[in-house]
C-alpha cells in the first residue's frame, strides 16, 4: 500500500517564480504577487511524475513532494509548512 503524497513549499526559499503552477495547475494557483497557493489535496498517482518534475525544476528548490498528507489548521485551511533545514541562532 503506497502512502499518499502532497506538495510542500519551503516559504523561506520560494521567490515566486511560478513554474510550479505551470506544471500543476490543478493543484497550484498563484496569488496576486505570484506566490503559489497549494490546494493541500493528495497528489494522485497519475500526477506524481509531473509533481516530481515541478519540484526538480523549481529554480530555488522550494517545492517538494512529501509522503503523508498536508496539515490542516483548526479552521480547516491548509497550514503553511515549517521551513526545512537548520535554524540559525
Amino acid at each position: 500500500m503506497s502512502t499518499a503524497q502532497h506538495l510542500d513549499i519551503d516559504w523561506t526559499a520560494c521567490q515566486g517564480h511560478g513554474l510550479c503552477a505551470d506544471f500543476l495547475p490543478e493543484h497550484i494557483v498563484l496569488d496576486e504577487w505570484g506566490y503559489p497557493l497549494v490546494d493541500g489535496a493528495p497528489v494522485p498517482a497519475g500526477t506524481v511524475r509531473r509533481a516530481r518534475r515541478a519540484a526538480a525544476d523549481c529554480p530555488v528548490l522550494a517545492l517538494a513532494l512529501v509522503p503523508g498528507r498536508a496539515g490542516r489548521g483548526e479552521d480547516g485551511e491548509v497550514s503553511r509548512p515549517r521551513p526545512r533545514g537548520r535554524r540559525r541562532a
